[in-house]
């Protein structure tokens, strides 16, 4: 039996003044589900967080979040999700201890699991040497840690997570990406990622919605959305080097396309459906050519964000 979605949307909507900043979106995000917003700044990814968090009120359409109305039911949704902005508020003059004490108060973690959940957290995000010193002297990688910590605190049901390896080197990312993917896998607990980071989109998420302008343009899988832009894929073909000039016309004739390109030992093909690779590699064969390697290249979530944008894509 297949699982209630955690989050629906249907003709979600929300103006500001003139502007329509999320315009008749619908979705729904199952549990344990890795789901990624992505999008220019300005394109509805914030405003759309707040309201699924009853931070916002739409005006038109529906949403629900675990069974509840956020408008109605803000508080109890809240307790249930978590939420890191790109720029992280903590109390500065406080403590990282003391800033995770506060916000396990507010809510309502169990007083007999604070200081064990806390510790639990400072040692997996490597702050505990520096639990007892006040935020103010933190890097900004250790404030992203720190608020990813406390988004954690009360074990949400659903992690609302805007750039959350911002500032953060590349080991601190890699655990973060674990992180996500632990929570998702292990836990069944659900990941919105609202990210400019398309490499770490396509890695964690098995969805992504593309938003411009409050709209939502595209909806899938990274391979789907690839599938989407009408584009052949590129092909990577290494052949011997005595003979490159054969496979180049063997490759023209099978093709009738754009003519393919030698570049730094290889031969760069755009043109051949996925279909089509077999049939090449048996007329490279035939034609008595040395085929060492084919690599298939779909395009990439890159690729597909900037086709979807209007933006011209060089393979």
């Amino acid at each position: 039996m297949e699982a209630e979605p955690v989050i629906v949307a249907d003709g979600l909507t929300r103006r500001f003044g003139d502007v329509v900043a999320v315009d008749g979106l619908t979705l729904e995000i199952g549990p344990g589900e890795v789901f990624g917003f992505l999008g220019h700044n300005g394109a509805g990814k914030t405003t759309t967080v707040r309201l699924l968090n009853g931070l916002l009120s739409p005006d038109g359409g529906a949403v629900r979040v675990l069974g509840l109305d956020p408008l109605n039911d803000g508080p109890a949704v809240r307790r249930r999700t978590g939420v890191l902005t790109e720029t992280p508020s903590l109390d500065e003059r406080l403590t990282g201890r003391e800033n995770l004490e506060i916000y396990a108060e507010l809510y309502d973690v169990p007083r007999a699991k604070v200081a064990g959940r806390i510790e639990s957290l400072l040692e997996g995000f490597e702050l505990a040497h520096r639990a007892d010193e006040k935020t103010g002297a933190y890097s900004k990688g250790m404030k992203q840690r720190l608020a990813l910590a406390r988004a954690l605190l009360h074990e949400p049901d659903i992690l609302f997570l805007d750039e959350p390896t911002s500032g953060l080197d590349p080991v601190g990312a890699r655990r973060v990406h674990e992180l996500i993917t632990r929570l998702s896998q292990e836990q069944q607990r659900t990941v919105l990622l609202c990210t400019h980071n398309l490499a770490e989109a396509q890695k964690l998420c098995g969805r992504v919605a593309v938003l411009e302008r409050g709209c939502l343009v595209a909806l899938g899988t990274p391979t789907e959305l690839a599938r989407r832009l009408g584009r052949s894929q590129r092909l990577e073909v290494d052949v011997a080097s005595k003979d490159v000039p054969a496979a180049l016309e063997v490759l023209q004739a099978q093709l009738g396309t754009a003519d393919p390109e030698h570049v730094n030992g290889k031969i760069m093909v755009v043109g051949a459906d996925h279909e089509k690779i077999p049939d090449l590699v048996a007329a490279l064969v035939e034609a008595g050519i040395r085929v060492y390697e084919i690599t298939p290249q779909e395009p990439s979530l890159e690729d597909v964000y900037f086709a979807l944008q209007g933006e011209e894509v060089t393979w």
